[in-house]
């Protein structure tokens, strides 16, 4: 039996949209917005790379790619607030979050 696998974009569509945002796409990104916020979420398929615009920020990555995405972006000291959506074939995510630089 093959397995077929959904784009990361189309599950993190689904995953914002059952998260209540309107999600919107943006050429190979999305913009989801809900009440006052825009998050920009982008599916992550080689190096991550934050968008130019925005505060908020998602990135899309396999489950088994997350958290290596997730220590890219520290390393890179990425601006703004973001999180890394691991994601799974069957649905299930995961969200790993940066490090705190600054902690109380």
């Amino acid at each position: 039996m093959v397995t077929v696998t959904t784009p990361l974009v189309e599950r993190a569509e689904r995953i914002f949209s059952d998260l209540g945002y309107a999600v919107s796409t943006e050429g190979t990104r999305l913009r989801a917005e809900r009440k006052w916020r825009t998050v920009h979420v982008t599916p992550v398929s080689d190096s991550p790379t934050a968008p130019s615009t925005g505060d908020l920020h998602c990135f899309v990555a396999p489950a088994e790619e997350a958290d290596d995405v997730r220590r890219q972006l520290d390393d890179d000291e990425v601006d703004g607030e973001w999180a890394v959506l691991g994601v799974g074939d069957d649905g299930d995510y995961e969200v790993h979050r940066p490090i705190d630089r600054y902690p109380a």
